[in-house]
């Protein structure tokens, strides 16, 4: 039933060699992952705006200035991570990048930050569009928690199904949202252009504004780059494009820049030139659409869309999330289970685990992780900050052709970058200060993984110069609870591969049972050993531990090994093993700490 349902939801297993057929166009990658950075038009004008607003309405032309500042930073984190697509193909993003260049520490901490921020994209994103739901039917207000958990699970079963399926599904939403935003935009600018919209609505650039401080601006900036998360994810991705991979990705990230540029500087000049101010009812976008269009159908398709795209910005973090789990765990700093590719040729286990890590947030949380928005975009830049850095590193220490202008690009990122990681940690400290905990305990977990891996390693290594000692027999010991089929399989089975070293071993409850099994034992068996054990305490686990101690302190001594052989019936149906006794399960979990003690179940199928 499970495989049945399974098939349903997630599709007939792919064969090794259609790994080719689940790349990415462009069309399709500029989809699933740009929708994080898109979406962020969404919220991140408003961010601008919420800061400013605190002042006066007359402060909300400043958003213009701080705007081009944002667009100057997008600039330059695109230039950069187009090098960083084509210097390093294979992926991995801020990661590599500042492994490779800066070292072991400054990786893993980009590496742990995005991570943890592909995490976040996915509860906050989803929870996003939760929120919208819910505003327009307040009668699902109570269910957030559930209808967010559901969201998560819906679009863990389209990547689950791959990344060319999903893709295909969660390209029209995407591409529905730039249409709206644009048809918004340029009916907007219509309108100014053609005098609906007063100009005494909005304050001239360059009124003063009493209280403005350099502080406040600095903070409205850093807010607004909440706009830039996600801009990262392509260059994480690298492999799963159609080849020429780097090619088709580098022009996919210009692709995302140009609509990430045009969408969020159109959404801030249509909010200054409406003066429209942010309120705790009504998003910036419903406030422009409303004034733009009015409440009709174009209104509704516009929120309708918005919505849709802040659920799906989570799958920027379903797409990259998985692909930098891979490289950490090839470096052995997280589990191996990572690289593992599921039925569908996607690292099914990366997506599990993102799934699970966003419920529990959204859980965590109840729904309501709005102000994990700092923390999430200050996660993101620390590693645009380290990949930046490791690039100035890069390009100085290996000076390739036209190395000076990259350097340059870089620098200017870099500096950038910081400035604003900087401005988040003294503008919103209360929000972002858990960074300064997690990052170093991931940190130290992936150093732990790692030694971990690198002793089992040394340990399974033929080239170890330790010798294992020669093995010279087997004692096999059969625990029994009865005279049945299912012991007499077990028995024939010892019988085939050590009959001189065979014990079987009986606990019992009571002297009298003990005495009446014992005679009926040797007539049933007359030639196998029985080892009868009194339980004072009813206790069957603690003399059998007891007795195969001893049998393994002298067989040692002697270069013998021991086998436990646990008989074990197996119902016609799953169900019905709920009705029996569950013991050999508990024999198997104490003996498989033991070291030199073998343990193998002896299975008897019923047919009824």
């Amino acid at each position: 039933m499970f495989s049945a349902v399974k098939r349903f939801l997630i599709g007939r297993p792919l064969k090794s060699t259609e790994l080719g057929d689940q790349k990415l166009n462009k069309t399709k990658a500029l989809a699933i992952l740009s929708s994080d950075a898109l979406s962020s038009v969404a919220y991140g004008p408003e961010q601008v705006l919420l800061v400013l607003v605190t002042i006066g309405a007359t402060a909300l032309w400043y958003s213009l200035p701080i705007a081009i500042g944002v667009l100057i930073l997008l600039i330059a984190l695109i230039l950069s991570y187009r090098q960083i697509i084509f210097a390093y193909p294979h992926g991995g993003g801020a990661y590599v990048v500042s492994k490779e260049n800066l070292g072991e520490n400054p990786g893993l901490v980009a590496g742990g930050s995005l991570l943890v921020d592909y995490i976040l994209t996915v509860a906050v994103s989803v929870s996003a569009g939760t929120d919208a739901i819910t505003s327009a039917f307040p009668n699902l207000l109570p269910y957030n928690v559930v209808i967010a958990s559901l969201l998560v699970v819906v679009i863990t079963i389209l990547n689950l199904r791959g990344i060319t399926e999903s893709a295909s599904i969660l390209a029209y939403p995407v591409y529905l949202f730039v249409l709206a935003l644009f048809i918004l935009i340029v009916v907007g600018l219509y309108h100014i252009l053609t005098g609906h919209v007063p100009a005494a609505a909005h304050p001239a650039i360059g009124t003063p504004v009493a209280g403005i401080s350099l502080f406040l601006l600095l903070k409205a900036f850093a807010s607004g780059c909440s706009a830039l998360t996600g801009v990262e994810a392509i260059s994480n991705a690298i492999p799963n494009f159609k080849s020429p991979a780097p090619n088709n990705a580098a022009k996919t990230l210009i692709a995302m820049g140009c609509l990430l540029a045009v969408l969020f500087s159109g959404i801030v000049y249509l909010a200054y030139y409406y003066g429209i101010a942010p309120r705790a009812d009504e998003t910036v976008v419903s406030q422009i659409a409303s004034q733009t269009f009015g409440r009709n159908y174009v209104y509704f398709f516009i929120q309708g869309t918005t919505a849709l795209i802040l659920v799906l910005a989570a799958n920027t973090g379903y797409s990259a999330f998985p692909l930098l789990a891979v490289n950490l765990a090839k470096d052995k700093y997280i589990a191996r289970m990572f690289t593992i590719r599921g039925d569908r040729l996607g690292y099914s286990n990366g997506i599990l685990f993102l799934a699970i890590a966003s419920i529990l947030l959204i859980i965590g949380f109840k729904g309501r992780t709005e102000h994990l928005i700092p923390l999430y975009a200050v996660g993101v830049f620390i590693p645009f900050t380290l990949a930046q850095t490791g690039m100035l590193v890069k390009w100085i220490r290996e000076k390739p052709p036209g190395w000076l202008v990259k350097l340059i690009t870089n620098l200017i990122g870099a500096l950038i970058s910081f400035i604003v990681m900087m401005i988040f940690f003294i503008t919103k400290f209360g929000q972002v200060w858990p960074v300064l905990i997690f990052l170093p305990l991931l940190v130290i977990i992936f150093h732990q993984i790692r030694k971990h891996y690198l002793k089992v390693g040394k340990q399974l290594s033929l080239s170890n110069c330790k010798q294992l000692k020669p093995i010279k027999g087997n004692i096999i010991i059969v625990p029994v609870a009865g005279m049945t089929h299912v012991v007499e399989n077990s028995l024939n089975y010892a019988k085939s591969l050590s009959p001189d070293q065979m014990i079987a071993v009986y606990v019992s409850f009571e002297r009298e049972d003990e005495k009446i099994f014992e005679e009926k034992w040797k007539k049933w068996q007359p030639d196998v050993r029985l080892v009868t054990l009194q339980s004072y305490y009813r206790s069957i686990l603690n003399p059998l531990m007891k007795f195969i101690d001893t049998v393994e302190h002298k067989a040692n001594e002697s270069n013998y090994s021991v086998t436990v052989l646990i008989p074990q019936f197996i119902t016609k149906k799953r169900w019905q093993n709920i009705l029996h006794n569950q013991t050999s399960i508990l024999i198997r979990a104490y003996l498989l700490m033991r070291k030199n003690v073998v343990v193998s179940t002896v299975p008897f199928h019923l047919k009824e």
